[in-house]
């Protein structure tokens, strides 16, 4: 018998793991914006209002994230697509073999 699970019964990614992966996110992606601005903008913007600017949208886009992420988390639709697809190719499998085991036996 296959233990088939509910949607509920999916494991998700934890809270914490959540805020962990949002914190690398927003370092990295911060990194690119600030390097950005330095380079596009260079002296014509203090370096001052480049670093405000970056730490707005850590924090902004942080919390963003998070709440993206939680809610994704909640998502079953793509999560298992290879399972099921491998499932449905073993059904096609089973069904030509009873059907060539069919012909075979007449």
């Amino acid at each position: 018998m296959s233990e088939e699970k509910n949607h509920k019964d999916f494991e998700k990614d934890s809270p914490q793991r959540s805020i962990f992966k949002a914190i690398s996110w927003r370092l990295v992606a911060s990194l690119t914006t600030f390097t950005i601005f330095y380079f596009t903008a260079g002296t014509k913007i203090a370096i001052e209002v480049i670093t405000a600017a970056v730490g707005v949208e850590v924090i902004s886009k942080m919390i963003i994230y998070y709440l993206h992420e939680r809610m994704w988390t909640n998502i079953v639709w793509g999560k298992y697509w290879r399972r099921q697809a491998a499932k449905r190719r073993v059904r096609r499998i089973n069904k030509i073999r009873k059907k060539k085991d069919g012909e075979d036996s007449d």
